[in-house]
Parts: C-alpha cells; sequence; structure tokens
C-alpha cells in the first residue's frame, strides 16, 4: 500500500474535523442510559445509522437485554480484520445539580468537550468510525477488513456479551481486537494495555435484633449486626494487607519476563500519580511497587459498609442489620467462580451467621502477551498517530469484559486509551480533550494502513 493513500486519508481527517464534531455531538446529545433503559433503542439506531453511513454493512445483534451494533466490511480478501469493540451506553449523570452543563447537551470549555459519555466511550469508539469514513472518502476502500462490534450494555456488567459471543463466534472472529477506552496515566505517555483485571462482586449480610434497639438497655444482650461484619472481615485480611482466604493465591503466578520487563520500565512517577487523588504513599507492604499491586495482586476491597445510625449527633442504637459491598479483582488464572467457591467457604468456616451474596457473575480476567507479533502493529500506528513511542501496560487495574475475545474466542486483543486522566469518567462534568479526539482518529487510520501490511505469519 502507497504512502500517497494514508497521506490522502489523513487530509481528508483534517478536512472532515468540524464534520466530525458535528457527529459526536449528535451521538452525544442521544442520552443511553443501560442502568434506566434510558434512550437506549434511540442510540443504537443513531449509530446504526453512522456505521452505515461510514460505509459498512450494519444490523443490531438482538440479545435477551439491550441490543448490540454490528457493522463490518470485508471487501479485503488476505488482508487482516481487526474488529474494533466499545460500548454506546453510558452511566447516569446523577448527581445532576454538580454538572456546570447539561450533561446531554456538550459543551466545549477550555479545549475539552463537556457531556456525560464523551470520554467513556462514545468520543474513543467514535474516532474509529470516523476513521474508517476518512478512508472510504479518501480511497473508496479499506486497506484490511474492518468489523465493529457497540455493545449497550457494558456499565451494568456485560451481562449478555457472552450469549452474543456463544452465537454469534464465528462473524466476529478476527486477527486482532481493538478497543479504546479509558484514559492514559500520563498524558506525556501513549499507551498500549495488554490485559485487565477480572472482578467478583459480592455482599454480607448480617441480621440482629428485628429492629433497631436502645444501646442501653439492650448493649451486652443483643448482637450487633455491625460488630458481626466487623468480626467476618477480620478473618478475610490481616493489618498488612495480606488476604487470609485459604487457596485464594493458588492460581496467581509471577509475570512472564516480557511482562516483568515491560512492568519495571513504566516511566510513571508513583508520587505524582498519588498526589492526584491526594495522597502521599501507598498502603503496606511498603516494598511492593505500584506496577505488581495493579498488575500481579488480586485484591479484596470493601466498596461499601451500611449499618445503623450515621446523621448528625448522636443516636444509642443497636443496629437491625448490617451490610458491607466487597469487589475482588483478580489476575490471570483466577476466575469469579473459583474465587466465589473459596470466598463462600471461608465465610462458612469463620463467620456462620454471617450471610454472603454473589451480586453478579462477574468478569474473568483477559491478557494478551506483551511479545505477541500483533503488537508491534499496533505500536507503530500509536507512535505515529501521538507522535511518541507508548508504553506497554501488562495489565490495568480495571476489568473490561475482555475475555470475551482472548479466552471464549482466542484473539489477542490491545486497550488503546485516548483519553486523559482529567475526563472524569462516572463523575459529574465529564470530558475529553478536542486534540486527543482528533489525534484519535488519525490513530485508528493509521492502523489500518499498518495492519495492511503485516506479514501473514504475524497474525497466528
Amino acid at each position: 500500500m502507497s504512502r500517497n493513500r494514508l497521506d490522502a486519508v489523513l487530509s481528508a481527517i483534517d478536512t472532515n474535523a468540524e464534520t466530525d464534531l458535528i457527529g459526536l455531538y449528535t451521538l452525544l446529545r442521544q442520552p443511553s442510559i443501560s442502568a434506566q433503559n434510558v434512550g437506549i433503542a434511540e442510540c443504537a439506531d443513531l449509530e446504526a445509522e453512522l456505521l452505515r453511513g461510514a460505509g459498512l454493512e450494519t444490523r443490531l445483534l438482538r440479545t435477551s437485554g439491550h441490543p448490540m451494533v454490528y457493522g463490518e466490511w470485508l471487501g479485503a480478501p488476505g488482508k487482516p480484520t481487526v474488529l474494533f469493540y466499545g460500548h454506546y451506553d453510558v452511566q447516569p449523570a446523577d448527581p445532576l445539580e454538580l454538572w456546570k452543563s447539561s450533561p446531554f447537551e456538550p459543551d466545549v470549555r477550555g479545549g475539552r468537550i463537556y457531556a456525560r459519555g464523551v470520554a467513556d466511550n462514545k468520543a474513543q469508539h467514535f474516532s474509529h468510525i470516523a476513521a474508517i469514513r476518512a478512508w472510504m472518502q479518501a480511497t473508496g476502500s479499506l486497506p484490511v477488513n474492518v468489523k465493529v462490534l457497540l455493545e449497550g450494555e457494558e456499565e451494568v456488567g456485560s451481562p449478555h456479551l457472552g450469549e452474543v459471543v456463544a452465537e454469534h463466534g464465528d462473524l466476529l472472529k478476527a486477527d486482532l481486537v481493538y478497543t479504546s477506552d479509558g484514559p492514559v496515566q500520563d498524558v506525556a505517555y501513549p499507551e498500549i494495555c495488554f490485559g485487565v483485571r477480572g472482578m467478583l462482586y459480592i455482599e454480607l449480610r448480617a441480621i440482629g435484633p428485628n429492629r433497631d434497639v436502645h444501646s442501653g438497655h439492650w448493649g451486652g444482650v443483643a448482637p450487633n449486626p455491625a460488630w458481626m461484619l466487623v468480626d467476618a472481615l477480620r478473618t478475610m485480611r490481616d493489618a498488612e494487607g495480606t488476604i487470609l482466604i485459604d487457596g485464594f493465591f493458588d492460581e496467581v503466578k509471577e509475570p512472564t519476563p516480557a511482562a516483568r520487563a515491560a512492568m519495571e520500565s513504566l516511566p510513571f512517577d508513583t508520587k505524582a500519580v498519588l498526589a492526584h487523588v491526594g495522597l502521599e504513599e501507598m498502603v503496606p507492604p511498603t516494598d511492593l511497587p505500584w506496577a505488581d499491586r495493579i498488575m500481579a495482586r488480586p485484591t479484596l476491597n470493601i466498596a461499601g459498609f451500611s449499618s445503623g445510625y450515621g446523621g448528625p449527633g448522636s443516636k444509642t442504637i443497636i443496629p437491625s442489620k448490617a451490610t458491607v459491598k466487597i469487589d475482588m479483582r483478580l489476575v490471570p488464572e483466577q476466575t469469579p467462580d473459583e474465587i466465589w467457591e473459596k470466598v463462600r467457604t471461608h465465610l462458612e468456616r469463620h463467620a456462620p451467621g454471617v450471610e454472603v451474596v454473589r451480586m453478579d457473575g462477574g468478569m474473568v480476567p483477559s491478557y494478551t502477551p506483551v511479545e505477541h507479533p500483533m503488537a508491534e502493529v499496533v505500536r507503530r500506528a500509536v507512535e505515529q498517530g501521538f507522535g511518541r513511542r507508548p508504553v506497554d501496560v501488562p495489565l490495568v487495574g480495571g476489568s473490561l469484559p475482555d475475555a470475551a475475545w482472548t479466552k471464549t474466542l482466542g484473539m489477542p486483543s490491545f486497550l488503546v486509551p485516548y483519553g486523559d486522566p482529567e475526563q472524569a469518567n462516572h463523575a459529574p462534568n465529564e470530558s475529553y480533550a478536542l486534540d486527543r479526539f482528533h489525534r484519535g482518529i488519525k490513530t485508528s487510520a493509521v492502523l489500518l494502513a499498518e495492519l495492511a501490511e503485516a506479514k501473514r505469519e504475524s497474525r497466528t
């Protein structure tokens, strides 16, 4: 493929700058809150229209929940196929009073677009659509085969992605999956992320008296469900942060040499990362590096504790019930099912009066080796789009349904975040940098050109 074709595409992207923003604004004005089923069907239809406008054959893949939007162009026989994954659903906008502008009316301030879903994930997956459209406009075709899948339930845990993959596995097969979501750690360094931690979410529940009772009249007599949960939690983790659940670490493996080398070469300033959220140091153990904590160790986190009275002043009661919400982030080779059984067994033994409830199916960890041949293709594209060689991040701390690609369908998957740390995902005043939107479109366009030059043997 000649450089002239790519130059024509990049020129078209510059020409389309205002048109692309108008298209993105249209998408942002359409609410699509999956948790509340607000605007989902309308947004799915709008996404299908955008994909058709970019030159893709498009249809909706129905599920027992919200639909997924699928598009494809397969006019490059013998060339690689890339599957772009994204999601069109967004988080609720609450609390509305904290927004400085209407969450579903995009507002540009200081070089940033403010709107719910702009960073997570509409601007990022729209970058792929805009790049495809530019290729079609400038050259009349694409240099490789392209598939796009846009999910409508990512923000509620992707409960039906497995269903779609099972039913449409052949349709979704590709040489690689490419996802742009989330922020980079530091705007100075573009990133390629090779995996995500999995997750298991549970709830512990304890019951005491049938109503709140006077702590003087009943103190020392009635069981306190808050203490029941505190005692249960003490059996699960010690003061140094070591998880005490039997077998919890059985499947945890050391990073491969290539992954370890990537972890040790990460250029991020840990103190600056901590300072961004008002912290000065990490929790014990003090000698454990930041990268190991995020990429090589599972976690046991208290996400919420509810019991008794939390208002102003005092109220002397023994509460009637208590609840603790816990999320566990899992590393490769662990699974939610395995960890669930170990947690349930532990609590049956150490806290028989506490009910433990699994809140959802969880997410399986996912990992693509940093030495995978397709990784270098992605690196070249990101370097050209963002002007700097990207850093390799073996595993990100959050969870995505990436295992659908790597484990179910056996495809390499690369997460390339186009966003920046200021975007405030899930929070009021979510935003996205205009310059990174433009760079993301160019990166996506260059990716298609680089894939066209990839050797056939690199796709095994």
